[in-house]
């Protein structure tokens, strides 16, 4: 008979965190969809330069109080899950909310029960009156989130996160509530633009003044502020928003940076005015696919085949689409996606997933409906109320 389930707390700098990183390796063990992110990125690598998100000097935890627990049965781990107070988002939106995230579990109600009942004490006890999750820390709409709730057999991508199906009623089970639903649509580039929206986009392009260009690598740190000045300006009123902060803008041009093509991520301009950008980026979510084998899956031999096979990805991830208001009905959403599509027509791209979309951006889901995507997933984030 199984023993019973016992809470393991390990906070920031606990030499506990490798194991909290591990489980999900143990836990995942042969799954095809799975992609994990290098365990650099989560607990740092001097050698490549990451700092490590769950290591006390990583910048994201000058605005946050975070602990981290690890369910344990016979001894062994069984579960984990962390739980922060993000102290910006809290100011921006003048609540206390906590947020629980890295969760894993075994299917089994009373490790998952143990779990959150630990997370939602220590929120409690911080005087949190929201719990609110999954997600990587936090449901911060830059963060990776969600709980996969619907599309589990489709194709993992770039920043996408996965989970199995057991997760969304575990969590019901403990008493949240949905928040709020994200959805992903995938559109096949080998099928020609749609009639309407090449039409619009001859038109915009003809007759709005509009000028478009795309990341320049000479000028690429000033381009990168210019897609945070766009974002912090376009996404302001979406749920979840909190303004992104240099060092968030630089950590995931560092993540991303060995994949860019330059000609998928545009900008508009208005009377030299930046008023809209577009951001996709090739997926490597492929190639950096555990293989299950030594010494198949470590952060330097992944790395290797990421830069061995980068040129040859045919895939993008749309991630960013945001236009400042004001322009928001002059077609600059067409003529950026025109001109994506058409250097993806010469550069070989066949597939593109647009995520992730939130259910009640009715005008970006219409939008992405009329390039052709057909939806594919949708993750639910959930609220506990305290």
């Amino acid at each position: 008979m199984a023993g019973s389930v016992t809470i393991q707390e390990v906070p920031l700098g606990d030499p506990g965190m490798r194991e909290f990183v591990a489980f999900h390796w143990r836990h995942y063990r042969g799954n095809p969809r799975w992609v994990p992110q290098l365990d650099g990125d989560l607990l740092g690598n001097r050698l490549l330069g990451m700092p490590g998100l769950l290591t006390p000097q990583h910048p994201y935890h000058r605005d946050a109080r975070a602990t981290h627990f690890l369910a344990r049965r016979d001894g062994d781990a069984v579960g984990r899950v962390s739980v922060v107070i993000h102290e910006r988002f809290d100011r921006h939106y003048g609540g206390r909310f906590a947020f629980f995230g890295f969760f894993e579990t075994v299917d089994d109600a009373g490790v998952a029960h143990a779990l959150l009942g630990a997370a939602a004490d220590w929120a409690r006890a911080q005087g949190a009156t929201v719990l609110r999750g999954p997600g990587e820390y936090a449901n911060v709409t830059h963060e990776r989130q969600g709980c996969l709730v619907d599309g589990f057999d489709h194709q993992v991508w770039v920043e996408h996160t996965w989970n199995p199906p057991t997760y969304g009623p575990l969590i019901e089970a403990f008493g949240f509530a949905k928040a709020m639903d994200y959805h992903a649509y995938e559109i096949d580039l080998t099928k020609p633009l749609p009639a309407k929206l090449a039409r619009i986009a001859r038109i915009v392009a003809a007759r709005s003044g509009l000028r478009t260009r795309a990341l320049d690598m000479r000028r690429f740190e000033e381009d990168v502020r210019l897609v945070v000045e766009i974002y912090n300006q376009a996404w302001a009123s979406n749920w979840g928003f909190l303004p992104i902060e240099d060092w968030e803008a630089d950590a995931l041009v560092r993540t991303l940076r060995p994949i860019i093509d330059p000609e998928l991520i545009r900008f508009a301009f208005a009377d030299d005015r930046a008023v809209a950008v577009l951001g996709a980026f090739p997926d490597p979510s492929d190639l950096l696919r555990p293989r299950w084998r030594w010494p198949g899956d470590g952060d330097l031999v992944r790395l290797a085949r990421l830069f061995a096979g980068r040129r040859r990805i045919d895939h993008y991830r749309l991630m960013f689409f945001g236009i400042v208001p004001g322009y928001r009905n002059a077609g600059a959403d067409a003529l950026l996606y025109s001109e994506v599509v058409a250097h993806g027509e010469r550069r070989g791209y066949v597939r593109c997933d647009a995520s992730l979309l939130l259910e009640v951006n009715t005008p970006i889901l219409r939008a992405v409906e009329g390039m052709g995507g057909r939806r594919t997933k949708t993750w639910r984030v959930y609220d506990l109320t305290l």
